[in-house]
């Protein structure tokens, strides 16, 4: 039986769109003041979606409201200016609107002939960035779904090129029997640089041990490869997650290279670091790396999914992501999306970045980033005020992780934030310690967000 379905093809759409679009203008309406953690959990919020498959048809837009009325309690709000949970940024207006405009789009942006009003876009928020991070120009820019899968992009890269060096096809004859690759990593690597060696065939890392902030020795990583006799990569880091430390890429990148390794930074919320002049020296160097890799929804503030990965040499990203197929179109002189990202068909995912870097333009990257950095100083500098609370690291970025004095602890002031609703901010173990980290990521983070955190805080211990 063919379902009745609107009375025209554009009216099936208009009414649960409005209902759509009213409802986000409440949400970021309410947003500031809301509380943040969600109010009802997964079976709650089941049961008032309804557990069971209707037999009959519903209304678009009964659809839509059903959605909202049942499963906002069970939402957190991690736009708000007061979330300090993990490395998450807002959604910028710009980029959250033209991500509306890509899903009403509806493009499969694999294939760049097919679709050029959003590949333009793509191609040039790509141009853009590789500029404002002072990479190489030649480099491709592969727009993945998060960090993880521009780690994989980026590190697949140099396993297809430090194999090739050695006579190696991987594309062709796979990992049996290849030649040993080593790779390094520091101690605190993100787990995410883990995830994507397992992907990739390539097992965990050998670790370098780091200093107490988080940074990769780099004699340490000297000695660790004076003994290198095959293909390696070496993954350094932009941005630790506990302490927002940045390795000595200046140092280590070059020995790294004498070595005749790849290497790959990942620099999930860190690597923007590189498009401010106040902080452009945490990067000194990283443009001497092989492949980079990011997150636009983190710093940028983006709405997902929108990891970015940056190859300088596009042959190696291509030999080991592209593909071809009799039935697909040729990139026009071009490279294709689909050679450079881990999937075939995929959403305009790099035109929010266009977005969002069009309407900031260099100068409000450099203030975004610059904002991150102040808020996250002003509010280590109001934490420590407070007392029995500690910062104990050294607030480079954006990252300020504190421990406190008994009878306190970081996961009984996390738990009395989170009863509280107002702010959130997660417990972690950081140098063999328990602290509280909060993580500064949202462009709304302001002066009055920090001073009602502190207050938040200082609330929480009193309880």
């Amino acid at each position: 039986m063919t379902p009745a379905g609107p009375t025209s093809f554009t009216e099936g759409y208009r009414a649960p769109l409005a209902a759509a679009a009213a409802y986000a203008e409440r949400w970021f309406e309410g947003l500031a003041d809301r509380p943040i953690p969600p109010s009802l959990d997964i079976d709650q919020v089941k049961e008032r979606l309804g557990r069971e498959l209707p037999d009959l048809e519903t209304d678009a837009t009964e659809v839509v409201d059903l959605l909202i009325e049942a499963a906002e309690p069970g939402v957190m709000a991690m736009q708000s200016p007061r979330f300090f949970g993990w490395v998450i940024g807002g959604t910028y207006p710009a980029a959250l609107a033209a991500d509306w405009v890509v899903s009403t789009w509806d493009q499969n942006a694999g294939m760049r002939l097919v679709t050029p009003g959003v590949s333009a876009a793509e191609e040039i928020a790509g141009s853009w960035l590789v500029d404002l991070l002072g990479f190489p120009a030649e480099s491709l820019v592969g727009f993945s779904t998060g960090a993880t899968t521009a780690n994989t992009a980026g590190l697949a890269a140099g396993r297809t090129a430090v194999l090739e060096r050695i006579g190696w096809d991987v594309g062709r004859d796979g990992l049996q029997g290849a030649p040993r690759l080593r790779v390094f990593a520091g101690a605190e690597r993100h787990a995410s640089v883990d995830l994507a060696l397992r992907y990739l065939g390539l097992g965990v890392p050998e670790l370098i041990p780091v200093d107490d902030e988080g940074r990769i020795q780099v004699d340490r990583l000297a000695a660790a490869l004076a003994d290198l006799d095959g293909p390696a990569i070496v993954c350094l880091q932009a941005g630790s997650i506990h302490a927002g430390s940045f390795d000595d890429f200046a140092r280590a990148i070059p020995l790294a290279h004498d070595a005749g390794a790849w290497v790959h930074i990942d620099g999930a919320f860190g690597l923007w670091a590189a498009a401010s002049p106040r902080h452009r020296a945490l990067m000194e160097g990283a443009e001497q790396a092989d492949s980079w890799a990011t997150d636009a929804h983190k710093t940028l503030n983006v709405p997902y999914d929108c990891g970015i990965a940056i190859v300088a040499d596009g042959r190696a990203m291509v030999g080991a992501l592209g593909l071809h197929a009799e039935y697909l179109p040729g990139a026009g002189g071009g490279v294709d999306p689909h050679e450079i990202s881990l999937e075939m068909s995929r959403r305009a995912r790099g035109v929010p970045v266009w977005a969002a870097l069009r309407a900031l333009g260099r100068e409000g990257v450099e203030r975004l980033i610059d904002g991150l950095g102040e808020q996250a100083t002003a509010l280590a500098d109001g934490l420590s005020a407070l007392p029995g609370v500690r910062v104990i690291n050294d607030v480079v970025y954006t990252q300020v992780c504190v421990t406190f004095d008994a009878p306190a602890s970081p996961a009984s002031v996390a738990a009395a934030l989170n009863a509280d609703g107002g702010v959130l901010a997660f417990p972690s173990r950081w140098r063999g310690q328990d602290v509280l980290r909060f993580s500064v990521s949202d462009w709304a983070t302001d002066a009055q967000a920090v001073e009602a955190t502190v207050t938040a805080v200082r609330r929480a211990l009193a309880s």
